[in-house]
Parts: structure tokens; C-alpha cells; sequence
């Protein structure tokens, strides 16, 4: 429940920026380009702060890298409230980005370490059902800082990240996990430990491309931040109850399947979104887009735990590696697509992404899928 916890408050202040980006656009006046750029921040942080947020919590103890990494996202966040210019912004996101990659791997190595190998799946999706909820409740949270304050409303997350640090101290931590020589060089040997980074870079740059076009064209339709934020919301309401069913899906029947229907799902309605132009259409494609395009996180976050334990990786580190992943397609998806949409249009950059969807089906082709136990899972 506390990992649950921490990562939904970490998750929601990700997203509580999805419907400020045209408010921001038009104060700063930011391009799509630039507005990517703000956008892209968060993930570039994310990126420099992956291995070592991984290392930390292996070498220090999950626990520790959890509640250090909530200090630092309470200093961003309060920073975020404080900021008056565009630069200030993007620094802000991009601590905020740091922080949140060892918090992730410190809660996410905490709850996998407890676990037995033949429920993995479905504990990991339960915590990223946490975390989906808080990223629905983001753009939510940003809807209504917009109404009530920005200052006051990120000021007050900020507190709350403080007071999760301070719950997170009370129990006792796992003891750290030795890093064993050649760990890394098995692991990044090992496809299947490569093809579970890569099923959390492909939905992070898929929906980093969503979180720029969508809130851009909506609010160019008329739609509100309120309105805008709703929409994300009620998009991801089921995603919270999936995700757990993908992760027992996945320790029952492997990984293999959840993963290919994702994969099928997310060509179509990344084609959908190409040729939509209707706000409402829109809207219902921002739902589908949840359920396809997130369904590769619990499967894909099992796979690379699993690969890692089976090369003597330490499930902080291998996090950690895996955070890195995520935020290369969190930093690319919105600087690239939103660069791409200003030089040729919002269809290509969706295009793009169904393209990228159909190689890596193609490429699950060489695997030999099979019945297993739960156990063999």
C-alpha cells in the first residue's frame, strides 16, 4: 500500500502539466517544438537519473532511495510553484524527472523483493495500477491548479511528497542487494531483458507524442483545461483495473501474449489518431490509446525483472536501467512528435509511432511462445 501510494503521488505530479501545455504555450508563447521541449524535460531528467537512482537503491537500500527521491521531488515541485519563466519550468520538470526515476526504482525493487517469482506479474501491475490512477488524476490536479492557483496547488504537492518521505522512513527496508560483477553484461546480453526495455521506451513515446497533439488540438477546438484534463482521465479509468489482470495474464500464460495484443491494439489506433480530426473522435481515441498503449508496461516491467534476476542483475539496478528506458521515449515521443507535427502535420509523428508498433510485433515473431506455470512464468 505505501509503494502503491508513493507512486501514485509521483505519477500524478508527472502528468498534472498535460493540460497547463497550451496555458504555457501561449504565455511563453512556445511552438509545438518548444512546447515539446517543456513537456520533454521531465523525461530527460528521467534519463540522467535512471542508473543512478538504480544504483542508489541497490547499494543503499530501497528505502533510502525512496524517501531521497521524494525530498528531491518535493524541492522540485516547490521550485515549479515558483517559477516565472519558461527556462525555470523546464529546470523544474527536469529534477522533478531525476527524483522520480530513484523513487521508482527504490518502490519498485522494495515490492519485488518481497515478492515470490510466480506472482511478480501481478504485484508489479498492481503498483502501476497505482501509478496509472495518479496519472489520471494528474491532468485533473493540473485542471484545477489552473482554477485555484498553480503556485499554492504545486506548493501544496510538494508538502505531500515531504510527508510521504517521512511515512516511507517508518518501516523497516529490505537490506541492500550486492552488485554482482558481470550482472550488467548478462543482462544487456540477454534479448529478452533487452526486449523488456524496450516495451517501456515504445509506450513512453507514444504517449509522450499524445500528451503534446491532443491538449494543442483540443484546446484549439475550444475545449478548456478542465475539459482537456477530463478527458485523460476517464481515458485511463480502466487501465487502472487492467493493469493487474495483464501482470496475472502475464505470470500465468507469459509474457508473450498480453504483449502481442498491445502491439495489434496500438497499430490500429495509432493509425485512428492520424486520420482523426474531430474533437470527440479525438477524445474516445485518447481512451483507446490508454488500454493499448499502456498495456505494454506490466508485462514488459515483469519481463525486465525477471530477465534480471535470471543474470544475477539487482532488481534496483535492473529498475533503474529500465526507468532510463522509459525516459528515453518520455523525453523523444514529445520533442520529436512535437517537432514533426510542426514541419509536416500531427499525422506523421502517430504514424511513426504505428510503424514502430508493427516492427517490434514483427519482431516478437521470434519468439517461441509456450503454455507455462505460473512458476516457469
Amino acid at each position: 500500500m505505501l509503494v502503491s501510494s508513493v507512486i501514485f503521488v509521483d505519477a500524478m505530479l508527472f502528468t498534472a502539466l498535460t493540460p497547463l501545455v497550451p496555458g504555457y504555450a501561449e504565455e511563453f508563447d512556445l511552438s509545438k517544438t518548444g512546447a515539446g521541449l517543456l513537456v520533454g524535460a521531465f523525461g530527460a531528467g528521467a534519463l540522467l537519473g535512471g542508473i543512478p537512482g538504480g544504483i542508489a537503491a541497490s547499494k543503499l537500500g530501497p528505502k533510502s532511495a525512496v524517501v531521497g527521491g521524494l525530498v528531491l521531488l518535493a524541492l522540485a515541485s516547490f521550485a515549479f510553484a515558483a517559477a516565472d519563466s519558461a527556462l525555470a519550468l523546464g529546470a523544474a520538470r527536469f529534477v522533478q524527472g531525476f527524483s522520480s526515476t530513484t523513487t521508482w526504482a527504490g518502490a519498485l525493487a522494495w515490492v519485488t523483493i518481497a515478492t515470490p517469482v510466480s506472482r511478480r506479474g501481478e504485484v508489479i501491475g498492481t503498483a502501476f495500477g497505482a501509478a496509472v490512477f495518479g496519472a489520471l488524476v494528474g491532468p485533473m490536479f493540473g485542471g484545477v491548479a489552473e482554477s485555484v492557483g498553480i503556485r499554492l496547488s504545486f506548493a501544496t504537492l510538494g508538502v505531500v511528497a515531504l510527508g510521504f518521505a517521512a511515512l516511507s522512513a517508518l518501516p523497516r527496508s529490505s537490506s541492500a542487494e550486492p552488485l554482482a560483477a558481470g550482472g550488467v553484461g548478462r543482462a544487456f546480453s540477454d534479448a529478452r531483458f533487452l526486449g523488456g526495455l524496450w516495451l517501456n521506451t515504445l509506450p513512453a513515446l507514444l504517449f509522450g507524442t499524445l500528451v503534446v497533439l491532443v491538449p494543442l488540438d483540443l484546446d484549439a477546438a475550444g475545449w478548456s483545461s478542465l475539459a482537456i484534463g477530463s478527458v485523460f482521465f476517464a481515458a485511463g479509468l480502466l487501465e487502472v483495473a487492467i493493469s493487474p489482470i495483464l501482470g496475472r495474464a502475464s505470470d500465468r500464460r507469459g509474457r508473450l501474449v498480453p504483449i502481442r495484443a498491445a502491439l495489434v491494439a496500438s497499430i490500429v489506433v495509432a493509425c485512428l489518431l492520424a486520420a482523426a480530426s474531430a474533437p470527440a473522435l479525438i477524445a474516445v481515441l485518447v481512451a483507446a490509446a490508454a488500454l493499448s498503449f499502456g498495456g505494454f508496461y506490466t508485462p514488459g516491467m515483469a519481463l525486465t525483472s525477471h530477465r534480471a534476476e535470471t543474470a544475477g542483475l539487482a532488481q534496483g539496478l535492473a529498475f533503474g536501467v529500465m526507468n532510463s528506458a522509459w525516459a528515453l521515449g518520455n523525453m523523444t515521443g514529445p520533442i520529436a512528435g512535437g517537432a514533426l507535427a510542426s514541419a509536416f502535420g500531427d499525422a506523421v509523428p502517430y504514424l511513426l509511432g504505428g510503424i514502430l508498433c508493427a516492427l517490434t510485433l514483427l519482431a516478437t515473431r521470434r519468439v517461441v511462445g509456450r503454455q507455462v506455470t505460473p512458476r516457469e512464468a
